[in-house]
């Protein structure tokens, strides 16, 4: 008696793997889009320079808590105040609420339509928050503790 052995087609090759030049262009597009909060924060503690940080969010979530530093500029009045908040050339670093809100995209769609250039911050101040980076409100800077889920609970940085 045989014995057929049948191994379930790979749902990770149901579509080949793009050729390394062609991943290469796409990720360096990515990268040229996009800004996670941990580097947008460790360029912020070392004082580098370069961006201007803009939270796209309401003045309520604004009130609630906002970045130490960031322009509050909501996406819907970006066409008709960007020239005076930000530098004309600033390149501009977007957030909103988080990676479920797609207004960081909007702001920078209305920033790149401005004619600066512009990248996205994933994962937005949900992130930036659950990562244990300080947040500022009325009341003055605040931090929760890390959530394990998404940064290394002792602090340091995940080195990717």
């Amino acid at each position: 008696m045989t014995t057929t052995t049948t191994t379930a087609p790979s749902k990770v090759l149901r579509v080949p793997a793009a050729d390394p030049a062609e991943a290469l262009a796409h990720f360096r597009g990515r990268l040229s889009f996009e800004a996670d909060a941990s580097d947008v924060h460790a360029d912020i503690e070392s004082g580098a320079k370069g961006f201007v940080l803009i939270d796209t969010r309401s003045t309520e979530a604004w009130e609630q808590g906002h970045i130490p530093g960031a322009v509050h500029l909501p996406t819907d009045e970006i066409a008709e105040r960007a020239a005076e908040l930000v530098p004309a050339g600033s390149l501009v670093v977007t957030y909103c609420w988080g990676p479920g809100c797609n207004g960081a995209t909007r702001a920078a769609y209305a920033f790149a339509g401005l004619g600066y250039p512009v990248k996205e911050m994933l994962g937005g101040f949900e992130y930036w928050s659950r990562e244990g980076f300080e947040v500022e409100d009325a009341a003055g800077l605040r931090q929760q503790a890390v959530d394990p889920l998404t940064a290394p609970v002792s602090g340091i940085a995940c080195a990717c």
